[in-house]
């Protein structure tokens, strides 16, 4: 090898290894091409581009929102785009049709721009991630013929979140302080997280108007803002608050508006209101005492007194006696009907026996059973000893002997009556 070809050699060398380089970073179809243009992705998500939106598999006309900066140094018109997503999406226009977009404006230079596709969500698609590829066309001002950029990214289905609430028990009683559980559920298929809930006393701001569309500033809670955390799609928390209803809200409904903030599955802080309501139930505080026994008409009663120092009347009242421990008597049940209130109500039942009358110490039990203005059944019970003497002899009513002896003493007087009837009889006839 002559002088000559040692000195081309590492020329040629470097020409190749140049080549070579030029191939992997040129205009080829590399995804990891380098090269200026003149639009550059940004941000794709489902909604418009004023509003992110969550979507569920199954939803259809779903706008979904590509976004765009021109980093060019020139403004470009005519813009327009062309979206391919996976198997399971579709046009809204049709099945067959092209998912297609215009921004309908211009984008000036070092502005962004977006173009807005409306697609079909199909049932079978699962949530979460899903590539797509985006062509965009476009023409720079004082310039002829088209430009295009494409684009490949990720975005998500992000599934929805739907929340409500509701009391577990709806029902709130008056002139009593009122331990309330509310259930807080998230209905939907994405997660929400940060969640914090308030208790507020208007939704004015809501309906935009001056005029309230609640009462909860008539009652006292005690808790009025609830830190939840994050619920899951199908999970449930709970909230737990202390409300003391005064008596004139009896047999209103009390409307409790809540508001909620959460950050949704997109990421955005996102405010909803619900209103949770009860209705709120009279006070039933019912007492029974002086139970004791009297001697009625002859027979042994067990008497006493019932008494309501609630503001809402008890109805379809019962009492029932009925035996504990050793004693044999037998049980009973009177309708007292209605149980006023600050009106004492008297029950007598009259005592009888499983057989043989036991006297002395008896235990019993008193229940008294009612409903309440919603026709919820009520049971109060009211244990107590009560004492049964044995009836005294009474010296003054027959025995068997005298129930013998009167008969017979009647039939000699009707005989001796006769005889001297006849005998005078017969004195007159002999005169």
């Amino acid at each position: 090898m002559n002088q000559l070809s040692l000195l081309l050699l590492p020329i040629i060398l470097g020409s190749l290894v140049f080549s070579e380089a030029f191939s992997q970073t040129g205009s080829g179809d590399s995804p990891f091409e380098r090269k200026f243009g003149d639009v550059k992705y940004l941000d794709s998500y489902f909604g418009t581009i004023d509003e992110k939106i969550e979507v569920n598999p199954g939803d259809d006309n779903v706008p979904f929102t590509v976004v765009f900066a021109n980093v060019g140094t020139q403004d470009i018109t005519g813009i327009r785009g062309q979206l391919s997503l996976p198997l399971g999406f579709s046009a809204a226009s049709g099945s067959n049709s092209v998912i297609a977009a215009d921004a309908e404006t211009n984008s000036l230079a070092g502005q962004n721009f977006h173009l807005t596709f409306f697609v079909n969500v199909g049932e079978h698609v699962k949530i979460g991630q899903f590539p797509a590829t985006v062509k965009v066309d476009y023409s720079r001002l004082r310039e002829s013929g088209e430009r295009n950029a494409f684009f490949e990214f990720q975005s998500k289905v992000t599934g929805d979140s739907i929340i409500n609430m509701r009391a577990l028990e709806p029902f709130l009683t008056s002139l009593t302080k009122n331990h309330v559980v509310i259930e807080i559920s998230n209905d939907g298929t994405a997660p929400v997280s940060a969640v914090d809930i308030e208790l507020t006393n208007t939704q004015s701001e809501i309906a935009s108007t001056a005029q309230s569309i609640t009462n909860i500033e008539n009652v006292v809670v005690l808790n009025t803002n609830w830190d939840v955390g994050q619920i899951n799609a199908g999970d449930k928390k709970y909230l737990e608050a202390d409300i003391y209803v005064p008596k004139s809200l009896k047999g209103d409904t009390l409307r409790a508006p809540m508001t909620i903030t959460y950050y949704n599955a997109q990421g955005d802080k996102t405010q909803i209101f619900r209103i949770v309501d009860f209705f709120i139930k009279g006070l039933i505080d019912i007492t029974i005492y002086d139970v004791d026994v009297i001697d009625l008409s002859g027979q042994q009663t067990i008497i006493g007194e019932i008494i309501n120092e609630g503001n809402e009347d008890a109805v379809f009242g019962f009492v029932t006696i009925e035996p504990l421990g050793e004693s044999n008597i037998q049980k009973k049940t009177q309708f007292i009907d209605e149980i006023e209130i600050d009106s004492p109500v008297p029950f007598n039942v009259p005592i009888e026996f499983e057989g043989e009358p036991k006297f002395g110490e008896h235990e019993i039990r008193v229940t008294l059973r009612y409903k309440d203005d919603t026709r919820e059944e009520h049971f109060l019970n009211h244990d107590t000893t009560i004492f049964l003497t044995a009836p005294e002899k009474n010296d003054d009513n027959p025995d068997v002997l005298q129930l013998i002896i009167i008969p017979i003493i009647a039939a000699i007087a009707i005989f001796f009556y006769f005889k001297r009837k006849r005998k005078h009889q017969s004195e007159i006839k002999a005169s």
